[in-house]
Protein backbone atom coordinates (compact mmCIF):
# COMPACT_ATOMS: atom_id res chain seq x y z
CA UNK A 1 0.00 0.00 0.00
CA UNK A 2 1.32 3.40 -0.82
CA UNK A 3 1.54 6.42 1.43
CA UNK A 4 -0.01 9.77 0.47
CA UNK A 5 3.46 11.28 0.11
CA UNK A 6 5.21 8.29 -1.44
CA UNK A 7 5.73 4.53 -1.25
CA UNK A 8 6.11 2.95 2.16
CA UNK A 9 9.57 1.73 1.11
CA UNK A 10 10.82 5.27 1.42
CA UNK A 11 11.93 5.45 -2.23
CA UNK A 12 11.79 8.96 -3.69
CA UNK A 13 8.90 9.87 -5.91
CA UNK A 14 9.56 11.74 -9.15
CA UNK A 15 7.44 14.87 -8.99
CA UNK A 16 6.62 17.20 -11.90
CA UNK A 17 9.34 19.79 -12.37
CA UNK A 18 8.04 23.20 -11.28
CA UNK A 19 8.04 25.93 -13.90
CA UNK A 20 10.93 28.30 -13.46
CA UNK A 21 9.63 31.65 -12.26
CA UNK A 22 10.77 35.12 -13.25
CA UNK A 23 12.40 36.47 -16.39
CA UNK A 24 14.54 33.36 -16.93
CA UNK A 25 11.49 31.18 -17.45
CA UNK A 26 11.49 29.46 -20.82
CA UNK A 27 8.98 31.23 -23.13
CA UNK A 28 5.87 29.41 -24.20
CA UNK A 29 6.14 27.98 -27.73
CA UNK A 30 4.53 30.23 -30.30
CA UNK A 31 2.74 29.07 -33.45
CA UNK A 32 1.46 30.98 -36.45
CA UNK A 33 -2.04 32.39 -35.90
CA UNK A 34 -4.91 30.51 -37.52
CA UNK A 35 -5.45 31.82 -41.04
CA UNK A 36 -2.32 33.98 -40.97
CA UNK A 37 -1.08 35.32 -44.33
CA UNK A 38 1.54 33.30 -46.16
CA UNK A 39 5.18 34.32 -45.96
CA UNK A 40 6.41 34.66 -49.55
CA UNK A 41 10.18 34.83 -49.99
CA UNK A 42 11.03 36.98 -53.02
CA UNK A 43 14.23 35.52 -54.46
CA UNK A 44 16.25 37.66 -56.91
CA UNK A 45 18.73 36.54 -59.53
CA UNK A 46 18.76 33.82 -62.15
CA UNK A 47 16.88 30.77 -60.81
CA UNK A 48 18.78 27.51 -60.53
CA UNK A 49 19.21 24.46 -58.34
CA UNK A 50 21.63 26.22 -55.98
CA UNK A 51 19.28 29.18 -55.61
CA UNK A 52 16.36 26.84 -54.94
CA UNK A 53 18.31 24.93 -52.24
CA UNK A 54 19.33 28.17 -50.55
CA UNK A 55 15.78 29.56 -50.57
CA UNK A 56 14.30 26.30 -49.29
CA UNK A 57 16.79 26.24 -46.41
CA UNK A 58 15.98 29.83 -45.45
CA UNK A 59 12.26 29.00 -45.49
CA UNK A 60 12.89 25.84 -43.45
CA UNK A 61 14.64 27.90 -40.76
CA UNK A 62 11.70 30.32 -40.64
CA UNK A 63 9.21 27.44 -40.31
CA UNK A 64 11.21 25.90 -37.47
CA UNK A 65 11.04 29.19 -35.56
CA UNK A 66 7.27 29.57 -36.06
CA UNK A 67 5.40 26.24 -36.35
CA UNK A 68 2.37 26.32 -38.58
CA UNK A 69 3.85 29.04 -40.79
CA UNK A 70 2.72 28.85 -44.41
CA UNK A 71 5.82 29.80 -46.41
CA UNK A 72 6.30 29.92 -50.18
CA UNK A 73 9.08 30.88 -52.58
CA UNK A 74 8.61 33.22 -55.54
CA UNK A 75 11.40 34.03 -58.00
CA UNK A 76 11.77 37.55 -59.36
CA UNK A 77 12.96 36.06 -62.66
CA UNK A 78 10.88 32.88 -62.42
CA UNK A 79 9.61 31.03 -65.48
CA UNK A 80 6.38 29.73 -63.84
CA UNK A 81 7.41 26.13 -64.58
CA UNK A 82 10.31 24.85 -62.49
CA UNK A 83 10.68 28.23 -60.77
CA UNK A 84 7.35 29.96 -60.11
CA UNK A 85 7.39 33.72 -60.48
CA UNK A 86 6.59 35.96 -57.54
CA UNK A 87 3.34 37.07 -59.18
CA UNK A 88 2.21 33.49 -59.83
CA UNK A 89 2.91 32.49 -56.22
CA UNK A 90 0.89 35.43 -54.89
CA UNK A 91 -2.01 34.65 -57.21
CA UNK A 92 -1.97 31.00 -56.11
CA UNK A 93 -1.93 32.01 -52.44
CA UNK A 94 -4.95 34.28 -52.97
CA UNK A 95 -6.85 31.56 -54.87
CA UNK A 96 -6.22 28.94 -52.19
CA UNK A 97 -7.25 31.33 -49.41
CA UNK A 98 -10.54 32.08 -51.16
CA UNK A 99 -11.19 28.36 -51.68
CA UNK A 100 -10.53 27.61 -47.99
CA UNK A 101 -12.95 30.34 -46.96
CA UNK A 102 -15.60 29.00 -49.33
CA UNK A 103 -15.24 25.44 -48.01
CA UNK A 104 -15.47 26.68 -44.43
CA UNK A 105 -18.65 28.60 -45.25
CA UNK A 106 -20.24 25.54 -46.89
CA UNK A 107 -19.44 23.38 -43.87
CA UNK A 108 -21.01 25.90 -41.50
CA UNK A 109 -24.17 26.03 -43.60
CA UNK A 110 -24.66 22.30 -43.03
CA UNK A 111 -24.33 22.54 -39.25
CA UNK A 112 -26.71 23.63 -36.54
CA UNK A 113 -26.12 26.95 -34.81
CA UNK A 114 -24.69 25.16 -31.76
CA UNK A 115 -22.30 23.05 -33.87
CA UNK A 116 -21.20 26.04 -35.93
CA UNK A 117 -20.54 28.07 -32.77
CA UNK A 118 -18.21 25.33 -31.51
CA UNK A 119 -16.01 25.60 -34.62
CA UNK A 120 -12.94 27.88 -34.67
CA UNK A 121 -13.71 31.40 -35.84
CA UNK A 122 -13.33 31.88 -39.59
CA UNK A 123 -10.25 34.06 -40.26
CA UNK A 124 -11.04 37.50 -41.63
CA UNK A 125 -10.63 37.86 -45.38
CA UNK A 126 -9.90 41.59 -45.48
CA UNK A 127 -6.26 41.31 -44.34
CA UNK A 128 -3.21 40.64 -46.51
CA UNK A 129 -3.06 37.36 -48.40
CA UNK A 130 0.71 37.28 -48.05
CA UNK A 131 3.68 39.13 -46.62
CA UNK A 132 6.46 39.38 -49.20
CA UNK A 133 9.99 39.43 -47.78
CA UNK A 134 12.82 40.23 -50.23
CA UNK A 135 15.85 37.95 -49.87
CA UNK A 136 18.21 40.92 -49.84
CA UNK A 137 20.70 41.93 -47.17
CA UNK A 138 20.72 45.56 -48.25
CA UNK A 139 18.72 48.00 -50.40
CA UNK A 140 18.77 47.65 -54.17
CA UNK A 141 16.40 50.18 -55.75
CA UNK A 142 16.26 48.45 -59.14
CA UNK A 143 15.43 45.05 -57.65
CA UNK A 144 12.94 46.47 -55.16
CA UNK A 145 11.10 48.26 -57.99
CA UNK A 146 10.75 44.97 -59.83
CA UNK A 147 9.52 43.17 -56.70
CA UNK A 148 7.04 45.95 -55.95
CA UNK A 149 5.79 45.87 -59.55
CA UNK A 150 5.30 42.08 -59.39
CA UNK A 151 3.23 42.49 -56.23
CA UNK A 152 1.09 45.17 -57.88
CA UNK A 153 0.65 43.16 -61.08
CA UNK A 154 -0.58 40.15 -59.10
CA UNK A 155 -3.59 42.23 -57.96
CA UNK A 156 -3.49 40.54 -54.57
CA UNK A 157 -3.63 42.05 -51.09
CA UNK A 158 0.05 41.44 -50.32
CA UNK A 159 2.28 43.47 -48.02
CA UNK A 160 5.92 44.06 -49.00
CA UNK A 161 8.52 44.41 -46.24
CA UNK A 162 11.87 46.14 -46.31
CA UNK A 163 15.17 44.31 -46.89
CA UNK A 164 16.86 42.37 -44.08
CA UNK A 165 19.56 44.84 -43.10
CA UNK A 166 21.20 46.65 -41.56
CA UNK A 167 21.05 44.45 -38.48
CA UNK A 168 23.50 43.15 -35.81
CA UNK A 169 22.70 39.56 -36.82
CA UNK A 170 24.14 40.28 -40.27
CA UNK A 171 27.39 41.44 -38.68
CA UNK A 172 27.47 38.11 -36.84
CA UNK A 173 26.91 36.21 -40.09
CA UNK A 174 29.68 38.15 -41.85
CA UNK A 175 32.04 37.37 -38.97
CA UNK A 176 31.23 33.67 -39.19
CA UNK A 177 31.82 33.56 -42.96
CA UNK A 178 35.17 35.34 -42.56
CA UNK A 179 36.25 32.93 -39.83
CA UNK A 180 35.19 29.94 -41.95
CA UNK A 181 37.51 31.21 -44.68
CA UNK A 182 40.37 31.63 -42.19
CA UNK A 183 40.27 35.42 -42.59
CA UNK A 184 39.21 36.30 -39.03
CA UNK A 185 39.30 34.81 -35.56
CA UNK A 186 36.20 32.84 -34.73
CA UNK A 187 36.03 34.30 -31.22
CA UNK A 188 37.63 37.59 -30.25
CA UNK A 189 37.56 36.57 -26.59
CA UNK A 190 40.01 33.72 -27.20
CA UNK A 191 43.60 34.82 -27.37
CA UNK A 192 44.69 32.87 -30.41
CA UNK A 193 45.67 34.18 -33.80
CA UNK A 194 44.89 33.20 -37.36
CA UNK A 195 47.90 33.50 -39.62
CA UNK A 196 45.79 34.60 -42.57
CA UNK A 197 43.53 36.95 -40.58
CA UNK A 198 42.84 40.19 -42.43
CA UNK A 199 43.65 43.59 -40.97
CA UNK A 200 41.26 45.40 -43.29
CA UNK A 201 37.87 44.34 -44.67
CA UNK A 202 36.12 45.41 -47.88
CA UNK A 203 32.38 44.95 -47.37
CA UNK A 204 31.11 44.28 -50.90
CA UNK A 205 27.50 44.99 -51.82
CA UNK A 206 25.35 45.74 -54.87
CA UNK A 207 22.86 48.55 -55.37
CA UNK A 208 25.03 51.65 -55.70
CA UNK A 209 25.48 54.43 -53.16
CA UNK A 210 22.30 53.63 -51.22
CA UNK A 211 23.47 50.08 -50.64
CA UNK A 212 26.97 51.25 -49.63
CA UNK A 213 25.55 53.60 -47.00
CA UNK A 214 23.37 50.86 -45.52
CA UNK A 215 26.22 48.35 -45.60
CA UNK A 216 28.42 50.86 -43.79
CA UNK A 217 26.16 50.62 -40.73
CA UNK A 218 26.60 46.85 -40.53
CA UNK A 219 30.27 47.42 -41.34
CA UNK A 220 30.70 49.46 -38.15
CA UNK A 221 29.28 46.57 -36.14
CA UNK A 222 31.62 44.14 -37.90
CA UNK A 223 34.60 46.43 -37.25
CA UNK A 224 33.74 46.43 -33.55
CA UNK A 225 33.66 42.62 -33.53
CA UNK A 226 36.97 42.21 -35.38
CA UNK A 227 38.82 45.32 -34.18
CA UNK A 228 39.94 46.07 -37.75
CA UNK A 229 38.81 48.77 -40.23
CA UNK A 230 35.85 47.87 -42.46
CA UNK A 231 34.84 49.91 -45.51
CA UNK A 232 31.87 49.24 -47.78
CA UNK A 233 32.03 49.35 -51.57
CA UNK A 234 29.64 48.56 -54.42
CA UNK A 235 30.47 45.71 -56.77
CA UNK A 236 28.33 47.32 -59.47
CA UNK A 237 30.17 50.67 -59.46
CA UNK A 238 33.24 50.71 -61.72
CA UNK A 239 36.50 51.00 -59.77
CA UNK A 240 34.82 51.17 -56.35
CA UNK A 241 36.42 47.98 -55.03
CA UNK A 242 39.93 49.01 -56.18
CA UNK A 243 39.57 52.49 -54.68
CA UNK A 244 38.42 51.05 -51.36
CA UNK A 245 41.32 48.59 -51.30
CA UNK A 246 43.74 51.46 -51.98
CA UNK A 247 42.16 53.50 -49.17
CA UNK A 248 42.56 50.66 -46.67
CA UNK A 249 46.16 49.99 -47.68
CA UNK A 250 46.88 53.71 -47.49
CA UNK A 251 45.67 53.74 -43.88
CA UNK A 252 47.99 50.90 -42.88
CA UNK A 253 46.11 47.67 -43.67
CA UNK A 254 48.49 45.18 -45.27
CA UNK A 255 46.33 42.07 -45.56
CA UNK A 256 42.86 42.70 -46.94
CA UNK A 257 39.81 40.46 -47.25
CA UNK A 258 36.59 40.92 -49.16
CA UNK A 259 33.38 40.07 -47.29
CA UNK A 260 30.26 39.85 -49.49
CA UNK A 261 27.37 41.68 -47.84
CA UNK A 262 25.11 39.55 -50.03
CA UNK A 263 22.86 36.53 -49.63
CA UNK A 264 24.12 35.16 -52.95
CA UNK A 265 21.47 34.95 -55.69
CA UNK A 266 21.34 38.73 -56.21
CA UNK A 267 24.93 38.99 -57.48
CA UNK A 268 25.82 38.17 -61.10
CA UNK A 269 28.12 35.21 -61.78
CA UNK A 270 31.77 36.20 -61.88
CA UNK A 271 31.31 39.56 -60.19
CA UNK A 272 32.81 38.49 -56.86
CA UNK A 273 35.78 36.80 -58.55
CA UNK A 274 36.45 39.95 -60.56
CA UNK A 275 36.29 42.03 -57.38
CA UNK A 276 38.83 39.88 -55.52
CA UNK A 277 41.16 40.07 -58.52
CA UNK A 278 40.70 43.84 -58.59
CA UNK A 279 41.45 44.19 -54.89
CA UNK A 280 44.15 41.49 -54.94
CA UNK A 281 42.83 39.83 -51.81
CA UNK A 282 41.03 36.73 -50.57
CA UNK A 283 37.29 36.60 -49.97
CA UNK A 284 34.78 34.83 -47.75
CA UNK A 285 31.60 33.21 -49.03
CA UNK A 286 28.30 35.14 -49.34
CA UNK A 287 25.96 34.96 -46.36
CA UNK A 288 23.85 32.24 -47.98
CA UNK A 289 21.43 30.33 -45.76
CA UNK A 290 23.20 31.08 -42.49
CA UNK A 291 20.72 30.56 -39.67
CA UNK A 292 20.29 34.25 -38.85
CA UNK A 293 19.10 34.93 -42.40
CA UNK A 294 16.06 32.70 -41.83
CA UNK A 295 15.42 34.37 -38.49
CA UNK A 296 15.59 37.84 -40.04
CA UNK A 297 13.17 36.80 -42.78
CA UNK A 298 10.73 35.61 -40.11
CA UNK A 299 11.32 38.78 -38.09
CA UNK A 300 10.24 40.92 -41.07
CA UNK A 301 7.11 38.78 -41.46
CA UNK A 302 6.28 38.89 -37.75
CA UNK A 303 6.79 42.64 -37.54
CA UNK A 304 4.46 43.20 -40.52
CA UNK A 305 1.73 41.25 -38.71
CA UNK A 306 2.41 42.59 -35.22
CA UNK A 307 3.45 39.17 -33.90
CA UNK A 308 5.68 39.29 -30.82
CA UNK A 309 8.05 36.33 -31.13
CA UNK A 310 10.25 35.77 -28.04
CA UNK A 311 13.10 34.38 -30.14
CA UNK A 312 13.16 37.38 -32.48
CA UNK A 313 13.54 40.17 -29.96
CA UNK A 314 16.16 42.81 -30.66
CA UNK A 315 15.92 45.97 -32.68
CA UNK A 316 17.50 46.47 -36.08
CA UNK A 317 20.12 49.15 -36.49
CA UNK A 318 18.85 52.37 -37.99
Amino acid sequence: MSHPTGPETGLPVRMPRPRQPGRHRRPEPLAAPEGAPALVLAVPGTPGSNTRSLAEEVVSIARSELPGLEARIGYVDGDDQDFPSLGAVLTQAATERAERAQRAALIREQLSEEEAAALPEVPRQDGPVAVVVPLLAGPDSALMRRIRQAVMDSRTAAELTDVLGPHPLLAEALHVRLSEAGLARADRARLFTVATAADGIILATVGGDEAVQAAGITGMLLAARLAVPVLAAALDVDGAIARTAEQLRGSGSAQLALAPYLIGPEVADGLLKAATDEAQCAASEPLGAYSTIGRLVLSKYATALGIQHPQLQGSPVR
